[in-house]
């Protein structure tokens, strides 16, 4: 059998000239462009491909001052909670022709600065940035001073005059406290998230006022900041549960630890919606899992990933826009881990 010889380096003037049609046209055909006829595109990625052609990103680049890549950055690639934020951007962006350049730096501000500083060195298009807890403004300024646009989501840093996509964080308490106050639950606790990050400061200052407004007093023992794990949440339960005067109820920074409380009341021979109530926040999947499943607050995590691809592509292409907030407000979402108060 003969063997094919091939050229080392298969060019896009070789596949114009086999197929006889323009350079330009083959750049855009290997690109999915609606420009080119799907015949003539399908044309040209076959004999791409049995050719072996290898498409020069770095080339691409340097005609275009593009990289099609949007850098993304988050603080707990182990929360499904932000699983579900990347699986909606990498699905929106997919649909752009960009590939998204994934950066963790484990809710730490100093790894964060790192982490951007090397994502920034890709030259990415653009960047979606979930910031650390106690990140402060330096550190997103320096990626923007070097032109890169920046989009802010779930927290906010406030003072950056950067975009922001992110859920109603007080509408979120309030519909959770409003909730259990509908039950007859008076003693309310609120376990989790720090005031150094915009979702806690905002979780927190939402409860106080709540508090305020219906006349209830304010006990800074049933106010617990944590981490948003389960571990944060198993342990925070221990503690409200051996006061002289517990709780009936909390409300929980998210999901992740409300599911360490019903795992904590159930260390402690109690049932979760029946002995005492939980409202989680965020309603990832496996909230709708769990015996008695999770009353949660629902942040539409995707819409959040999709509006802030679309909010960082309309940065590419005019970075002059004035700063914007987009908020989604959130969804209460009863399930069986909320009930009425047990009788005194």
């Amino acid at each position: 059998m003969d063997q094919i010889v091939r050229p080392a380096r298969v060019t896009l003037q070789m596949i114009a000239d086999e197929l006889g049609v323009s350079t330009a046209t083959v750049s855009l055909a290997l690109r999915s462009s609606p420009l080119v006829a799907e015949a003539t595109r399908e044309k040209v990625q076959d004999l791409a491909r049995r050719l072996g052609y290898i498409y020069n990103r770095s080339a691409a680049s340097l005609r275009t001052a593009r990289t099609n890549m949007i850098a993304v950055g988050v603080n707990d690639i182990v929360n499904p909670y932000f699983g579900e934020i990347l699986a909606a951007i990498e699905e929106t962006l997919a649909g752009s022709g960009h590939t998204v350049l994934l950066g963790t730096y484990s809710d730490d501000p100093a790894k964060q600065d790192r982490v951007l500083g090397s994502l920034k060195e890709y030259r990415p298009d653009g960047m979606i940035i979930c910031p650390a807890n106690g990140a402060e403004a330096p550190g997103l300024r320096a990626v923007a001073a070097s032109g890169i646009p920046i989009v802010q989501i779930t927290r906010e840093i406030a003072g950056v005059g950067l975009d922001f996509v992110g859920s109603d964080d007080a509408a979120a308490t309030r519909v959770a406290l409003d909730h259990l106050f509908d039950l007859g639950h008076r003693r309310i606790a609120c376990i989790g998230g720090f005031d150094s990050m915009s979702t806690g400061l905002n979780r927190h200052r939402a409860y106080m006022d709540w508090l305020k407004d219906k006349g209830l007093p304010a006990s800074p023992a049933l106010l617990l900041p944590g981490s948003p794990t389960r571990h944060a949440g198993f342990q925070a339960i221990q503690t409200l549960l051996d006061m002289p005067a517990p709780p009936t109820a909390t409300i929980c920074i998210n999901d992740l630890t409300a599911f360490g409380v019903m795992l904590g009341l159930r260390n402690r021979g109690k049932e979760p919606g029946r002995d005492f109530s939980v409202v989680g926040a965020d309603d990832v999947k496996e909230a709708s899992l769990w015996v008695p499943g999770l009353t949660t607050v629902n942040n539409h995590q995707a819409d959040l990933g999709r509006r802030a691809c679309e909010r960082v592509l309309v940065r590419t292409v005019n970075p002059a826009l004035p700063a914007e907030r987009i908020i989604i407000p959130p969804t209460l979402v009863v399930r069986g881990s909320t009930g009425p108060a047990p009788a005194s």
